[in-house]
């Protein structure tokens, strides 16, 4: 017969599945989570949440009748056995309330009817909440109870390195041989997970427990990582900005950091951040990028970036610099006329920042969330500075969706001239204006070359370009399988979305070959924090979990400047 509708907060379950069945019975797994946990969109249609499997199952029991489709059970094989920790299934009395459930504000939204406590009684409940979920954490932690811990092992490019890396923080990280000052440095890019952004897309973290979602659980795993990690230079995205004014900052800077942060515009509270170590590095200038142009209806979307320029400590060269950017681009698969825009944006500014007298660049680092996977046209834009996006449709430029339902094709050109930023991602007049003010001479073949990019530009404005030579700190594939790394994971997709990017030098193994040689010096890659796949991270339940406390794994890449 048709069963009976099930309440809402039945339907919206987590990893623990709460349900109206004799009271309080447990059904549990013998499997343990890594053995039972299925990648979302592999399990049947009518079931809203990962399905676990067991070795088999017992003819002796059945399942409730809101499991669906008894047919589509029997070859299910599940197994009825003792309660275990790791992989139970709790089903209490009706009355308590479900651990996946969605957030209060949420439900309003999506219900339409008003809430009827006061802010007082609402504050008082989520203080409850989160002063009980920050002393189970703390509990954890001192009874040691933690589990489920991601591996990542270091990779080492370069003998010397490994070597180097048991004397640093001593003053040994430069050296000088022959012609050449070395300085080495390590960068971390991070998504720290905005917990706005949490709370408002929470069908996203179904797979995770309630108590592993609250700010207060969450941010002291963060804090710790960053700690452990030792990064001298940080690029997290999605910092909420009352945390990162309450306590983001102030805990960062009590680690010897010292913080620049570039919020959203409009109405969204999160934003970029770099911080950097005072010990390493002192501050040249700091750059923040608006995406958002009230003049142009193509850039309406709040998205931001921020571009500083570095002066390296204990160098011997006193005009040595670093330009580090910071960026989060729209996530809108379907909307690649908006992220190419918005990355060209911010290579223009990156150029303007990194320019040198002599018409070169420094050397340049570009971390951030792109919203685009390897090999996508964005993707392949970035790393070998030129596109034709003549015929491309609009829904494929970042791969996000292996059937894209953008099928407009991007418009010639991309954006309208009053942008002023040419189809070489630099600014047209601009940068003029900034020499013309600082009162250079310019050389008589400099307006000249502009003029011919503008020209050409126009002739073949279907090309985008940039005079960067830049090359991934990752690979993005496993290369003894062929399986993709993956830097962020939850109910609906595991892919690498973050990437380091970076200018290398003319002797590194990632150097792009037929790239421009405008570069003083450049960068090379001495070893990166190892990714894992998409099986390593549902072991351990995905992200976030106990000891993960973001939806993405943070990256970490160390480097050496090289000036000739």
């Amino acid at each position: 017969g048709r069963h009976s509708m099930l309440p809402r907060h039945v339907q919206r379950l987590g990893r623990d599945w709460i349900t109206h069945w004799n009271g309080s019975q447990i059904l549990a797994l013998s499997s343990p989570v890594s053995s039972c946990m299925r990648w979302a969109g592999h399990y049947p249609p009518w079931a809203s949440f990962p399905l676990p499997i067991s070795a088999d199952f017992s003819a002796n029991w059945r399942f409730p009748p809101f499991f669906g489709p008894w047919r589509q059970f029997q070859n299910s094989n599940w197994h009825l056995d003792n309660y275990t920790q790791s992989c139970c299934f709790h089903l209490p009395n009706p009355s308590m309330k479900s651990e996946g459930e969605e957030p209060l504000t949420k439900k309003r939204k999506l219900s339409g009817q008003d809430d009827t406590s006061t802010p007082e009684q609402q504050t008082d409940l989520s203080h409850q909440k989160e002063v009980s979920c920050l002393s189970v954490a703390q509990n954890e932690e001192k009874h040691g109870s933690k589990k489920g811990t991601i591996k990542r092992h270091w990779e080492y490019f370069c003998q010397q390195s490994k070597t180097m890396k048991t004397a640093k923080n001593k003053g040994s990280d430069q050296s000088s041989t022959g012609s050449e000052a070395t300085f080495d440095f390590r960068v971390m890019s991070y998504n720290i997970l905005s917990q706005n952004l949490l709370e408002d897309n929470s069908h996203l973290y179904r797979h995770c427990r309630q108590r592993l979602l609250f700010w207060t659980y969450r941010f002291p795993n963060i804090l710790q990582e960053i700690k452990e990690l030792d990064a001298d230079v940080l690029c997290l995205q999605e910092v909420q900005e009352d945390h990162y004014r309450t306590e983001i900052k102030s805990s960062l800077e009590s680690l010897g950091y010292h913080c620049e942060y570039k919020m959203r515009t409009g109405r969204k509270p999160d934003g970029c951040a770099i911080c950097f170590k005072t010990s390493k590095f002192s501050l040249i200038s700091s750059n923040p990028v608006e995406f958002f142009r009230r003049d142009i209806p193509l850039l309406d979307r709040d998205n931001v970036g921020l571009v500083l320029l570095l002066q390296p400590r204990f160098h011997c060269k006193a005009s040595a610099a670093i330009c580090i950017a910071n960026t989060h681009l729209l996530y809108n698969p379907r909307r690649g006329d908006i992220k190419l825009t918005q990355l060209a944006m911010l290579l223009a500014e990156i150029a303007s920042v990194a320019s040198q007298k002599d018409g070169s660049f420094c050397p340049i680092i570009i971390c951030g969330d792109f919203n685009s996977v390897p090999g996508s046209p964005l993707y392949r834009f970035i790393k070998e500075g030129k596109l034709n996006y003549e015929g491309l449709a609009i829904g494929k430029v970042s791969g996000q969706e292996q059937f894209p339902r953008g099928q407009r094709i991007l418009p010639i050109p991309i954006w309208p001239k009053k942008l002023g930023i040419s189809q070489n991602c630099v600014y047209e007049i601009k940068q003029q204006q900034k020499e013309e003010n600082a009162g250079e001479k310019l050389e008589t073949a400099k307006p000249d070359n502009t003029q011919e990019i503008v020209i050409a530009s126009e002739k073949s404005s279907s090309k985008l370009r940039h005079h960067f030579k830049l090359s991934s700190a990752y690979s993005h594939y496993f290369p003894e399988t062929g399986i993709p790394e993956v830097t962020t994971c939850h109910s609906r997709s595991a892919v690498t979305v973050d990437y380091i990017f970076y200018s290398a030098a003319n002797d590194d193994t990632a150097d792009q070959p037929g790239a421009e040689d405008s570069f003083c010096g450049g960068l090379k890659l001495l070893g990166r924090l190892a990714l894992v796949t998409e099986k390593d991270l549902w072991t351990v339940n995905g992200l976030p979990n106990e000891n993960n406390s973001s939806d993405h794994l943070p990256l970490l890449a160390e480097f050496r400047l090289i000036e000739r």
